[in-house]
C-alpha cells in the first residue's frame, strides 16, 4: 500500500516501505533506543541473509491519508521506559509527518527487550 496526495504540482504517492525507513531511522536516533527489532520472521530471515531489510522493526498501516505506525524496539537498560517511549512516539510522529506531509494518527511502541 501507499499514501497518496495531490497539490498544485500534481499527484504523488509514498510507499509504506519509504515511510517505514524514515520511522526506523527516527527510532534508532532516539535516546534510550538500542535498536529496532524485526517483528516478522521474513524480516529476520532477510536480515540473516544480509539483504536490505529497510524499515526493520516498523509496521506501517495506511487508511486514506492517515498513517498508523507500530515500532518494535530494544531499549537501554536503566532508562525510564515511559520517558523513552513518549520521546520515541514524538520523534517518529514528527519526522514521518514532516517527510510525508500527511497525518500520523497513531504511533504504538512495542518494547521487545532490554540491552545493557
Amino acid at each position: 500500500m501507499s499514501v497518496s496526495t495531490s497539490n498544485a504540482y500534481g499527484k504523488f504517492s509514498i510507499s509504506d516501505l519509504a515511510i517505514a525507513k524514515v520511522a526506523s531511522q527516527a527510532a534508532v536516533e532516539s535516546y534510550g533506543i538500542v535498536d529496532t527489532v524485526s517483528h516478522r520472521f521474513t524480516d529476520a530471515l532477510a536480515e540473516l541473509l544480509k539483504r536490505d531489510a529497510g524499515g526493520k522493526g516498523v509496521k506501517i498501516t495506511t487508511s486514506g491519508n492517515r498513517i498508523f505506525i507500530d515500532v518494535y524496539v530494544l531499549i537501554k537498560y536503566g532508562v525510564s521506559i515511559e520517558a523513552v517511549a513518549e520521546a520515541l512516539k514524538e520523534s517518529v510522529k514528527y519526522k514521518v509527518e514532516h517527510f510525508t506531509g500527511m497525518i500520523v494518527d497513531t504511533v504504538n511502541v512495542n518494547i521487545v527487550g532490554l540491552k545493557p
